[in-house]
């Protein structure tokens, strides 16, 4: 895992830093809460570096080569990358002057780099989604994107993550994305009151 390693601003503003495991509905809560809250100048929605085609996934990214994230970093564009399933990642720099004027921002997260995150951003507050492991094997089966025993080793993978961190506050999606999404929406609102307190 590759950190940059000089901020360029002073960070003060809230990251929400959303984790949980694949098939947990991160995407589907972010979509809700931008929805919701992406017209407020105050909050940034941030769209992660990934080498992965733009159309591979329901993330809304921005798509890079190895080659193109190579030079990405040596033009310090990142403030933060990370390696996870083959892909790495980063998060662009334009983030520190957003939390640098006390704005809040949020971002798809990544329960393996939460500690390095937390080194980079001071500021950043973890928002767990957690599914019961029958719904979210069945979540997964119905992707089609792997077997019985890769799912099988992902489910045991994030049953071990989810010891290993105390996050902020744990959203369950097991059921309604309307109840969840609200819960992240309220969750946001709290944080952008205390950081204006603040």
């Amino acid at each position: 895992m590759q950190v940059s390693k000089t901020m360029t601003t002073e960070v003060t503003g809230p990251l929400v830093v959303v984790l949980g495991p694949s098939g947990s509905g991160k995407d589907t809560l972010m979509s809700y809460a931008c929805n919701e809250l992406g017209d407020r100048a105050d909050v940034l929605f941030v769209r992660r570096v990934i080498t992965r085609p733009a159309d591979a996934g329901s993330e809304d990214h921005i798509a890079m080569t190895d080659a193109e994230f190579d030079a990405a970093i040596d033009e310090g564009q990142f403030s933060l990358t990370w390696s996870a399933n083959g892909l790495r990642y980063g998060l662009p720099r334009a983030i520190e002057a957003h939390l640098a004027e006390g704005r809040l921002a949020v971002v798809n997260g990544s329960r393996g780099a939460w500690a390095i995150i937390q080194q980079v951003f001071p500021s950043a507050v973890a928002v767990e989604i957690r599914v019961d492991p029958d719904i979210l094997a069945k979540r997964l089966e119905a992707r089609g994107r792997e077997n019985a025993s890769e799912i099988e080793a992902r489910l045991a993978r994030a049953s071990a993550l989810e010891s290993r961190f105390d996050a902020d506050v744990i959203i369950d999606n097991s059921g309604e994305v309307q109840a969840a999404g609200a819960a992240l929406v309220a969750y946001m609102t709290r944080a952008m009151c205390v950081s204006k307190r603040d």
